[in-house]
């Protein structure tokens, strides 16, 4: 009974080809919108955690001032110094690695070409704790960060600009007013969290920068690696306890300092980007819930069209329960149809759109078996009205039906 049933629903929908595809065209729509939306929102969520994990492994930032993006950056606070850095490796524990950090902009200068950049002052742990590898080439000496040698380390982007991407280790870039000798080229990162580009970077070390470019011993930032299972509140506390005795606070006066978890940045931005695929899912849900009051209304429609049809069947013996299942199958079949064709387009457009984008593609099973149970569900609430209306024909009125 099932399969000449199911024969009946299908041979139903091939009569009226064009119909049955405007009728599922609101199913086909909203399943693609929804798993669209969501497998997008779930690209853009992993490229915000990689990211942020680009940033280091475990990281925290300390930075002077009071919280991030305060009026006047700072807003005057005493900024640290590479003896802060040094105190930290030393008496705070669950660290993996320490790094002072120092900013300048500068225009380089190679091969006669010139680039604006940011140049980094800083030690080897720099690379640890922003988990850069060297592409080529090799780290700082020893010797070359205590006396301030005049060599650096370029990112990808630099190579690019300046040396049309040919090697550039052993070669000579000018910074400001000083010449210095490329000794390494930092591996690619590409677009940072906040839409900058980390391969646009040149680091040396830091005594080089205060002394030959800056004038003063101003360190900006502290970069504190943690090892893989440390506590990152106690560390925070630890480091908070510490930087307050060294910049001499009191126990009444507020931190001139502020501590950055990248970790806890990027959880904020995940979960900013999961709630509005959320919401973006939840308006493309609604053409699913337009798509049903379509099928209803075409079936109804069917009914109507096919009410001598139903006075026979029933009028030859055929039972309401069959006659209900038939019209309940009929509309399942088209929703469910629309949910695949939906899924397909889905998956099409989720590929295109991740790749403009430039974001990761995953492809969730869950989703994707949600939306087709969800249209074909829409069959059977939106289909049950008007198959029962039809299982509950009269057969005598049916068949005298014009």
């Amino acid at each position: 009974m099932w399969l000449s049933t199911l024969l009946l629903a299908i041979r139903s929908i091939r009569r009226n080809l064009l119909r049955s595809f405007l009728t599922i065209l609101g199913i086909v729509i909203g399943v693609s919108a929804v798993i669209t939306m969501v497998t997008v929102g779930n690209g853009a969520t992993l490229s915000v955690q990689s990211q942020i994990t680009s940033l280091g492994t475990n990281l925290l930032q300390l930075r002077p001032g009071q919280r991030m993006g305060g009026p006047g950056g700072s807003g005057g606070a005493p900024s640290f110094k590479e003896a802060d850095a040094t105190a930290i490796a030393a008496q705070v524990s669950g660290l993996l690695a320490v790094a002072p950090e120092a900013r300048s902009a500068a225009t380089i200068v190679a091969e006669g070409r010139n680039w604006s950049t940011s140049v980094i002052g800083s030690t080897n742990e720099w690379l640890t704790t922003g988990n850069w590898t060297l592409a080529d080439g090799r780290e700082f000496t020893e010797e070359e960060l205590r006396g301030g040698a005049a060599v650096c380390i370029i990112g990808q982007t630099i190579q690019r600009e300046l040396f049309e991407g040919h090697d550039a280790v052993d070669a000579f870039i000018r910074v400001k007013n000083i010449s210095c000798q490329v000794i390494a080229v930092l591996g690619s990162k590409g677009q940072g969290a906040f839409g900058n580009d980390q391969d646009d970077v040149v680091l040396m070390p830091l005594h080089t920068l205060q002394r030959r470019i800056t004038g003063n011993t101003r360190v900006n930032t502290l970069l504190v690696s943690m090892t893989d299972g440390a506590d990152p509140e106690l560390v925070k506390a630890a480091l908070s306890d510490l930087m307050r005795e060294r910049r001499k606070l009191a126990e009444a006066d507020e931190n001139n300092f502020y501590v950055l978890d990248t970790k806890q940045l990027g959880e904020a931005f995940s979960s900013t980007t999961r709630v509005m695929t959320m919401l973006l899912g939840a308006v493309a849900a609604v053409s699913l819930l337009v798509g049903g009051i379509g099928i209803m209304n075409i079936m109804l429609v069917s009914v109507t069209e096919r009410t001598r049809e139903i006075g026979l069947r029933l009028a030859i013996g055929a039972m309401e329960g069959e006659v209900l299942m038939q019209f309940l199958i009929e509309a399942v079949v088209l929703s469910a149809l629309g949910g695949v064709i939906g899924i397909v387009l889905a998956t099409g457009a989720s590929i295109g759109l991740t790749r403009l984008m430039d974001v990761p593609f995953q492809f969730d099973i869950g989703v994707n078996l949600l939306s087709f149970v969800f249209s074909a569900g829409i069959g059977v609430v939106f289909g049950y009205f008007p198959a029962r209306q039809a299982a509950r024909l009269d057969p005598i009125e049916a068949l005298r039906h014009e």
